[in-house]
């Protein structure tokens, strides 16, 4: 049996985390902003010129942003949760417990986070870092193979050998669609209360459902245990041959981008059962941004421990030490801006218009996220997570 023993190092605070975390947040607001927060409801271009303007902005958006920077939050939730608990095992005090009680306590701010946004995903991460806690004291071996068995998409790999001995299996359909008709009549037509009741009816359900018929549930907790494996590796840290493993790392995933990419776009339409196509476009769609933010994260940390740009990077480090409330933040603002019981303004707002809007925003949470951690540790809801996780304990 094995044996769970603390690293014995300090796990000092990692400001290249905090960083990346920043960018991240970052990305997902643009994200959304883009998407008018989950509507997809969007005015005609006034002109084919303004057509083609943004729909070269959405792809590119999409391109550079989606599906990546989100792994790279989900990937530092895997971090933030090893960090924690090795420090308290190294004080003699199992986390384990504690971090259950963390986990229900953000499920509430995720049910508060659909009360405004119904595209939530803190209640997924919830839940996900509760499937992660049996790995956190997993030897090595188990942990890494766990998180090789996620990461090669094991449902859409099932799926894909039942097309193949039966051309006629659907596709993946666990009902999402239903729910999509009730958030957007409340979104597009109800005042502030309705599009709440839509986010808890029909948000909490259609997020769960959504992410398991397109692979991101599995990939989510891929994506803790990867977190797990690289904080047990100390790789975020400028020590040992760390340098050179980042560098392997880059090329490596640039190698695998630049196969993946063109393998996404071929292959899952040289498919004629349906049920293979849809499989295959998720799995190549999860493990090209996975690629994709691999490259992300190694260009941050080399950029970060081995240029003159660290001291500029270090700027970009108080946004992301307050990435749950930027995040609860865009989904307040976000509602506010683009849903009918705010200003409606899905009606006038094209993507260029929305992607602007998200910039400014962004630019607005960095100017406050500055101020306030002059004057605190913690941003508000990072400061009210924190003292509620450790509520009754000396």
């Amino acid at each position: 049996m094995y044996t769970y023993r603390h690293s014995g190092m300090p796990n000092t605070r990692i400001d290249v985390a905090d960083i990346l975390r920043g960018i991240a947040i970052g990305g997902i607001v643009l994200i959304h902003f883009i998407e008018h927060m989950n509507f997809y409801k969007f005015p005609e271009p006034h002109s084919q010129f303004w057509a083609s303007v943004n729909s070269g902005v959405w792809d590119t958006v999409f391109f550079l942003l989606a599906g990546k920077m989100y792994a790279i939050f989900a990937m530092l939730f895997g971090l933030s949760f090893y960090i924690q608990h090795d420090n308290c095992a190294q004080k003699g005090y199992d986390f384990r417990l504690r971090f259950i009680w963390r986990m229900m306590l953000l499920m509430l701010f995720g049910l508060f986070d659909l009360l405004f946004y119904n595209g939530d995903i803190l209640f997924l991460y919830a839940v996900c870092g509760l499937l992660a806690i049996p790995f956190i004291r997993a030897s090595d071996k188990v942990l890494k193979w766990s998180a090789v068995f996620l990461m090669l998409q094991p449902v859409e790999m099932i799926l894909i050998f039942c097309g193949i001995a039966d051309p006629s299996t659907p596709v993946l359909d666990l009902g999402s669609g239903k729910y999509w008709s009730g958030l957007m009549a409340a979104q597009e037509h109800g005042s502030m209360a309705e599009v709440a009741a839509a986010g808890i009816k029909y948000g909490f359900p259609v997020n769960f459902v959504w992410a398991l018929e397109n692979g991101r549930m599995t990939q989510t907790l891929f994506l803790f245990l990867f977190g797990i494996i690289l904080g047990r590796k100390r790789l975020f840290y400028d020590e040992g041959n760390n340098i050179r493993t980042w560098k392997r790392i880059l090329a490596a995933a640039s190698c695998a981008f630049a196969i993946l990419l063109p393998l996404y776009i071929k292959i899952p339409g040289m498919s004629e059962t349906a049920c293979i196509a849809k499989s295959l476009h998720v799995m190549l769609n999860m493990w090209k941004n996975f690629a994709m933010m691999l490259m992300i994260v190694s260009g941050t940390v080399l950029l970060f421990y081995r240029t003159p740009a660290r001291e500029k990077m270090m700027k970009i480090a108080p946004y992301g030490k307050m990435s749950l409330t930027n995040y609860l933040g865009q989904s307040i603002v976000g509602g506010m801006l683009f849903y009918n019981w705010g200003f409606g303004l899905f009606r006038i707002c094209g993507h260029t218009a929305s992607l602007l809007l998200g910039i400014i925003f962004v630019i607005i949470q960095y100017a406050f996220c500055r101020l306030w951690l002059a004057h605190h540790k913690r941003g508000p809801f990072e400061e009210l997570w924190y003292k509620a996780t450790w509520v009754h304990k000396q």
